[in-house]
């Protein structure tokens, strides 16, 4: 499926389940004579060796980075068990790209040095000025708990230049996620990714959770593990379960989705998604956990027309985007699922042209996030850019 409207960013998807059809397929739908840079979303279901090898074979020349998914985000809407794809027109972005392989040892030196490198690659194409016109992705092994410290540093060595990304996910199996770079999959690792362009773009964050008044003290916890082992000094999950109003062997994904708990920061609330229930009854999370903190229940409020309020925002601001990249949780396509808004939630990203995949986790600007709708939405070319 090409879109013949623009060469700018021209989005794929292909459904074939064996790996070299994938490669043709996308390469038959993105190359053309000014691609400069491919960035895709695969479900861990493929054989992942052989599409790695089958890509660099069919887009040999051309850099490509991704990652596995707890489901894909296409230009059809939501996809599951597929790849999609978005090829970038080297008139008019210029991207640079680097792995981090041990990210446990990761310091703000090894960040400074890194985002130095990808703006000077960048800047050696003299497409546009770094500063205002530049933006970063950031692609995660989305079971490495490594997310935070990575992303303390690079946030300090960007300073000014806005960053979002995602965790990548393994189909919800939480056993294997991988991240994509120079034609291997690659786990306990990150891919980052500066592009440069003078189209307008905006990075956004957004969720529909809602406080409610009960709260839970973390009284106990691993925070290397992101493992809570007591809440107000009960077994975590014991008291999740009672917070909640469920019988403990009832826990599940989709009533973590319905029911999550978030910390306060100021006047905003942070989700911290639970991941699984222990033999022990402690629970696992998605994000930074500590003993000490207090965690306050939530409940969703109204998605689409949460998601309808950003997407007005944005179109305000820079017209009707020509593409947004999506970092979409995979609890809230969960939530969508068990609620029946999915198909309503699929229809208005296929709308709005977004193309990306359901995480194990968002970041933003320097932090890293649970239950949101994350990415940037991209201007279209002879709009309001900032010449």
């Amino acid at each position: 499926m090409v879109d013949e409207q623009n060469e700018v960013l021209r989005t794929a998807m292909s459904e074939s389940r064996d790996a070299e059809t994938v490669a043709q397929d996308l390469a038959r739908q993105l190359i053309h004579p000014h691609l400069g840079f491919v960035l895709f979303f695969c479900s861990a279901e493929y054989d992942l060796e052989a599409l790695g090898h089958a890509l660099e074979q069919y887009f040999g020349g051309v850099t490509l980075v991704g990652c596995t998914t707890a489901g894909e985000i296409t230009p059809q809407g939501y996809g599951r068990n597929c790849v999609t794809a978005i090829g970038f027109d080297h008139q008019h972005f210029s991207v640079a790209c680097t792995l981090i392989d041990e990210m446990e040892r990761f310091s703000l030196i090894d960040a400074q040095q890194l985002v130095e490198r990808l703006i000077n690659d960048c800047r050696s194409s003299s497409l546009a000025p770094i500063k205002d016109h530049s933006f970063a992705l950031t692609l995660f092994d989305g079971l490495s708990s490594r997310e935070e410290i990575v992303l303390a540093a690079l946030s300090a060595a960007f300073g000014r230049i806005p960053h979002f990304g995602g965790s990548a996910g393994d189909d919800n199996y939480l056993t294997h996620t991988h991240v994509y770079y120079q034609g291997r999959f690659h786990s306990g690792a990150a891919v980052v990714v500066l592009i440069n362009t003078w189209l307008d773009f905006e990075v956004f964050s957004t969720h529909h959770i809602l406080p409610r008044e009960e709260k839970l003290v973390v009284t106990l916890a691993d925070s290397t593990e992101r493992r809570v082992y007591e809440l107000n000094a009960e077994p975590a999950a014991q008291a999740y379960a009672n917070l909640i109003g469920v019988p403990l062997e009832q826990l599940s994904h989709s009533l973590f989705a319905a029911h999550p708990l978030a910390v306060r920061i100021n006047d905003r609330y942070y989700v911290r998604s639970i991941q699984q229930v222990n033999d022990d009854l402690s629970l696992s999370f998605y994000c930074a956990v500590e003993t000490g903190i207090v965690l306050t229940g939530m409940r969703p409020g109204p998605m689409l027309p949460n998601l309808e309020q950003l997407f007005s925002g944005l179109e305000q601001r820079l017209g009707p985007p020509l593409l947004t990249i999506g970092c979409d949780c995979f609890l809230r396509r969960l939530e969508g699922d068990a609620m029946g808004f999915a198909e309503d939630i699929s229809t208005f990203l296929r709308e709005h042209r977004v193309i990306g995949f359901n995480t194990y986790g968002e970041q933003c600007n320097g932090l890293h996030l649970n239950q949101t709708f994350t990415g940037v939405a991209i201007g279209r070319p002879g709009g309001s850019n900032r010449r």
